[in-house]
């Protein structure tokens, strides 16, 4: 049965994104981030939603009559050089198989839809709607791993959806943790009460959640998450306090096995884990040494390479490390455009927030920034730990941060009074001076 309904659903959908591309990009991201048809049993499985909804969308962006323009930005123009460096690394790659090239195309058509939501996401209402599907389509698995945790009693482990980039418990808990400050963002600029009153619990269950994936890079990652959002916060006492009230109710629910894996974590040379871990960095590096333009390309971490490469050529693990599988993959040159790219996301967002002062209709999109800032540092710090380089979430929010930028030059030639208040579904995403949300 959700097979079909499903399926009735998206092709259902289709002749609305072929008059409205924007339409297209928000089903593809629901479709790319939440992956509902693996949640599903029958053929939808396996049926390629995604290819179609953006066979769809590219078709009714060309044929539209909009304006299509790409911002160039340092960000934008740093991400075109990291995709074409991961084109030539492709070409070089070591691997033989049909996995390099598997890896190459979902790649290019992550970054292919990030261009066009560039391009297409270039009004206020749209970027408030990408923010909403966005965040409730990896929150929702929050929410129902907090359920389920605590009707377990934590003696279950948190998994994602089978198949995707975040179907291991390390995974999802780093997706949760990041999409966390986005529902933060999400309730402070809500004017109903009953959508932030529902945010609230959603996020603590998503924070139950994390702890029951039973992974110590999730926990690693909501706790810098948690420290980060209060450093940003302009409402600290109440934030501290509901926290320092949270922390021990969450930890409450959880059995001793939960903390027996967590004191690991201070004796990480005794677990096989982690030693595997460190393994594959080492693997990387060395590989990045004796290749360092293109390192070893797409589909690098074979047991072929790791007998030349690794110190324990027996001990074969994917890299678990966003930064090292990109030095694996792509070499110093990709390494250095990898980090580049997220040095300038985090200056724009401060250039963001800098920009909205003195001016409340653009308030939104300072909270905006910087809780995106916050979900770059769960991102940062979980992706230390597993393999989330070509993960779509963290471009997508460097596509919001451009987006607003845009939209913020745009607005700055106005008075404040110019800006048309706008509204959104869910709860109504709040613009016009009358009606602004808290501060984070």
């Amino acid at each position: 049965m959700r097979d079909y309904f499903l399926t009735a659903f998206i092709f259902g959908l289709l002749p609305l994104v072929f008059k409205r591309p924007w339409l297209g990009v928000l089903l593809w991201t629901w479709i790319g981030m939440m992956n509902p048809h693996r949640l599903t049993w029958g053929f939808a499985f396996s049926m390629p939603f995604a290819a179609i909804v953006g066979a769809v969308t590219l078709l009714a962006l060309l044929l539209s009559k909009e304006p299509k323009h790409y911002p160039v930005t340092p960000v934008t123009v740093t991400l075109i050089l990291l995709v074409l460096w991961m084109n030539v690394s492709y070409v070089f790659a070591i691997n033989p198989t049909s996995y390099p090239f598997a890896q190459w195309d979902k790649v290019m058509k992550i970054q292919l839809f990030v261009v066009v939501t560039m391009i297409v996401m270039n009004a206020a209402e749209r970027i408030r709607w990408l923010v909403w599907v966005a965040t409730m389509s990896i929150a929702f698995f929050g929410i129902k791993g907090g359920i389920f945790t605590l009707t377990s009693g934590g003696g279950s482990m948190v998994l994602g959806p089978e198949g995707s980039f975040i179907d291991g418990n390390t995974e999802i808990a780093t997706a949760i943790a990041v999409v966390m400050p986005m529902m933060r963002f999400l309730q402070m600029q809500s004017a109903s009460r009953l959508v932030r009153w529902g945010l609230g619990l959603g996020m603590a269950l998503c924070a139950v959640a994390i702890l029951g994936s039973y992974s110590r890079g999730g926990l690693m990652a909501v706790a810098a998450m948690g420290a980060f959002l209060w450093i940003k916060s302009r409402k600290r006492v109440a934030i501290g306090i509901g926290m320092m009230l949270l922390v021990p109710l969450l930890f409450g629910v959880m059995p001793d096995k939960w903390f027996d894996k967590m004191n690991t974590i201070s004796s990480y040379e005794q677990d096989g884990s982690a030693m595997g871990r460190i393994n594959a960095w080492h693997f990387a590096f060395n590989l990045a040494k004796d290749r360092p333009l293109t390192g070893g390309g797409f589909g690098a971490f074979t047991d072929e390479t790791f007998a030349v490469w690794a110190p324990n050529p027996t001990d074969v693990h994917d890299a678990h490390s966003i930064w090292f599988l990109i030095l694996g993959e792509h070499g110093f040159v990709g390494l250095t455009l990898f980090i580049l790219l997220w040095l300038q996301a985090w200056r724009l967002a401060g250039s963001i927030i800098k920009s909205c002062k003195g001016r409340p209709d653009l308030r939104w999109l300072a909270d905006l920034a910087a809780m995106i800032q916050v979900s770059f540092i769960a991102y940062w710090v979980g992706g230390s730990f597993l393999s989330l380089a070509y993960w779509d979430m963290p471009y997508l929010l460097l596509s919001v941060l451009v987006l607003s930028k845009v939209h913020i030059d745009r607005q700055l030639g106005q008075s404040p009074s110019a800006a048309l208040p706008a509204r959104a579904g869910f709860g109504a995403l709040r613009e016009n001076p009358s009606c602004q949300g808290e501060h984070a």
